[in-house]
């Protein structure tokens, strides 16, 4: 019964998940918006998220003291990339920072939704549960 419940609440978790992961990533460029040579980064949530529901379950194994760990390589986690800046500053750093609040507004805003959808699919199962 459980796992139904799990399943059923899967893919509004995995959402949430990854827009809290991107507010970090965002957050950190804005922090770092004056840091000489720092390049800015996202992910790319379309891409992270489908990778998220396709392997739900697989699990990392090591077979070889060469591989890398796989507790520091948390399953699920996205793929942080480099962003490519429209104008670049003198200094090397990539972050632009009206483009960067407008992204962490944005990414908010859908993060807020998806823990809208997820109250409302709690509360159908609440409903469901109670038989009214």
């Amino acid at each position: 019964m459980l796992d139904r419940i799990d399943s059923y609440l899967a893919p509004n978790l995995k959402a949430l998940n990854l827009r809290a992961f991107r507010s970090g990533v965002i957050a950190g460029n804005i922090a770092n918006a004056d840091t000489p040579h720092y390049k800015a980064r996202d992910i790319d949530f379309r891409a992270a998220m489908a990778g998220a529901v396709q392997n739900a379950d697989l699990r990392i194994a090591r077979t070889d003291a060469a591989h890398l760990d796989p507790k520091e390589l948390a399953a699920g986690t996205p793929r942080l990339q480099y962003r490519t800046p429209v104008q670049s500053s003198i200094d090397g750093n990539t972050v632009e920072m009206d483009a960067e609040v407008g992204r962490f507004s944005d990414n908010a805003m859908r993060y807020q939704a998806a823990l809208t959808f997820t109250n409302s699919r709690i509360r159908t199962l609440l409903t469901a549960i109670q038989g009214q």
